[in-house]
């Protein structure tokens, strides 16, 4: 991972562009008024899942970095070296080859943890008691133990190591990659030892590190933890890594919205119970980056961790996590079962049941709140009020404000003026984050330009999402748009007319610029029949084809009046007896 991509880790785009534009949330997208023109209705439209920003008032759109140049007048360099102040990145560590060596080379560790991750599967398959645990006793299937990459790892000290140096990896970065660790007369041995290995996988699904588990029986030695995680490596990060979102993302997408659960064999045996939207965390420790990672899936965040005390108050901290990162969170309770994998083995239905009815966070924490306090006495009333005013705070919706503040009230028994007298003290003790607002006078931007870009944008991004409109390629030439970008798009389409996957065209540097052109397709066409696609097709190059030859005509028209010679002149009044056939039949196809 080079020090761009890092950055993009851990930045999210919509909290980047937030401290300049104010953003709304609007489905999957984050929309707002466009810094670059005077609008009234919000066009300005940022995809965290695409980590990309469209304008289209202006025509701009691209990356974080692009947005950060644009606003903050920077070249590349400077955008990056600002945005990685903000995300904590030592540049330091990219700089040149030498400083690379003088620390650990990432790829080398994702080989390293790969090739352990099938040291350990060919290791299940021989120990008999694991398999009898994840079949028998867990009811795995063989394809499910294939799918999440279960293992053992051998009861020996150097079992792993031993295998790691055999394929060339070294003692260094066996303790690098958080396999290795420390016996007590100081001699290196294998971080695991007679355990149930999870990998733990990025949202590439890459393995980054392991969970490891004692088999039920092995836990002879009170001191010994049943689970046991990689420690923060170069590639793991405890803090922002979501089990299971590398085989779950597509479901996210699709239904719109992700269940967290608090264990990692939750997770698998949701997904093989046919409910895939759901992720787990380290345990309870949900944070914010995980939210905010999610949010960039789905505004609709669904809590289940286990039905205990330490579950309840796990879910009371994510309340204010999602305030902050503007995602509505809701809680999920189960009926008679400590947690979701007890629940899907007694009935698979009961969990999706469960799902299907989360209760609203502020919802849940009143009622958890109704039951532990005694809202008859002024104590109680007083440390009610003071849990729930900052979480009602955070709302952003000032009607959904009022209904809490209003139900509270009722609750308590007390009367709307105290309690909004004490809400305005929580609402004036924080000071508020001062948004940097840009705008860029619009008398700077060329018209004639921005129209142009436009069209050029629809035009490709109507033949890029949807093949069956790209017979109208055929008229369109490279010297007919105005960027360099379309015209690198416009040739690999002609090259490629049944490429079919928008996320991986493999044309150099052209990956912002085609999620672009995706998120603008979502924004115009999503859901328009096929027939008003081939209209819109049709009239976008007809324009792009007429713009092209009436410039050239105007110049063909002042070649021909310095013409000097009858050759020259019958050659150049040719060529404009050719545009004015290809201008009908282009018009022709835009009015049939």
């Amino acid at each position: 991972m080079d020090a761009i991509e890092e950055v993009k880790t851990r930045l999210s785009i919509e909290d980047v562009i937030s401290e300049y534009v104010p953003l709304k949330r609007a489905g999957r997208n984050w929309k707002g008024l466009s810094p670059f023109s005077s609008e009234k209705t919000p066009s300005f439209v940022v995809s965290p899942e695409k980590q990309i920003w469209k304008d289209f008032s202006s025509g701009k759109g691209g990356s974080m970095f692009d947005f950060v140049m644009e606003v903050e007048g920077l070249d590349f360099k400077g955008a990056l070296n600002l945005l990685a102040r903000k995300a904590g990145v030592d540049l330091e560590q990219y700089a040149s080859p030498s400083s690379k060596r003088s620390g650990p080379d990432k790829e080398r560790l994702y080989q390293l943890l790969d090739a352990s991750a099938k040291f350990y599967q060919v290791q299940f398959s021989k120990h008999s008691r694991a398999l009898e645990y994840v079949f028998k006793k867990r009811k795995f299937t063989k394809e499910t133990a294939l799918k999440w990459r279960l293992g053992y790892a051998p009861n020996t000290g150097n079992a792993l190591s031993d295998f790691a140096k055999s394929k060339g990896f070294s003692e260094a970065e066996m303790k690098q990659a958080g396999l290795s660790s420390k016996s007590y007369n100081g001699m290196s041995q294998d971080m695991f030892r007679s355990r149930l290995m999870i990998p733990l996988q990025d949202p590439q699904g890459k393995v980054i590190g392991f969970t490891a588990r004692l088999l039920d029986g092995d836990d002879t030695d009170a001191q010994s933890p049943k689970y046991i995680n990689t420690p923060s490596s170069a590639l793991y990060d405890k803090s922002r890594h979501i089990y299971g979102l590398h085989l779950a993302k597509e479901s996210i997408r699709k239904t719109k919205f992700v269940v967290i659960v608090e264990g990692n064999l939750d997770v698998i045996s949701s997904h093989q119970a046919g409910v895939t939207q759901v992720v787990a965390t380290a345990g309870t420790a949900l944070t914010e980056p995980n939210l905010k990672t999610l949010s960039r899936f789905t505004g609709d965040i669904r809590l289940c961790f286990d039905a205990d005390s330490a579950g309840a108050a796990a879910a009371e901290r994510a309340i204010p996590i999602a305030s902050r990162v503007k995602a509505s969170l809701s809680i999920i309770d189960l009926p008679s079962a400590k947690d979701p994998d007890e629940l899907i083995r007694k009935d698979p239905n009961l969990w999706k049941s469960a799902i299907d009815s989360p209760q609203y966070a502020l919802d849940w924490l009143m009622k958890r709140y109704q039951k532990l306090l005694d809202l008859n006495s002024a104590p109680g009333k007083r440390e009610f009020s003071d849990v729930l005013l900052p979480v009602v705070r955070g709302l952003a919706d000032p009607v959904e404000r009022d209904h809490y503040l209003s139900t509270i009230s009722k609750q308590l028994n007390v009367s709307q003026s105290a309690l909004d007298q004490k809400f305005q003290k929580i609402s004036e003790s924080p000071v508020s984050q001062r948004r940097r607002t840009i705008k860029v006078s619009p008398a700077k931007l060329d018209k004639i330009a921005i129209e142009n870009q436009k069209i050029q944008d629809k035009f490709l991004a109507l033949v890029l999402m949807r093949p069956t409109l790209r017979e109208f390629l055929e008229l369109v030439t490279g010297d007919m748009l105005f960027s360099g970008n379309g015209r690198d798009l416009l040739e690999f389409l002609k090259q490629n007319p049944d490429f079919n996957n928008s996320d991986a065209v493999p044309v150099q540097n052209l990956a912002d610029y085609v999620k672009i052109e995706a998120l603008l397709y979502e924004e115009l066409y999503q859901g328009l029949e096929l027939n008003e696609l081939h209209d819109e097709a049709a009239r976008l190059q007809a324009e792009l084809v007429t713009k092209f030859i009436k410039t050239q005509k105007k110049q063909l028209s002042e070649r021909q009046r310095d013409a000097n010679d009858e050759t020259t002149l019958r050659e150049l009044q040719e060529q404009d007896k050719q545009y004015n056939i290809l201008l009908n039949k282009v018009k022709g196809i835009a009015h049939g």
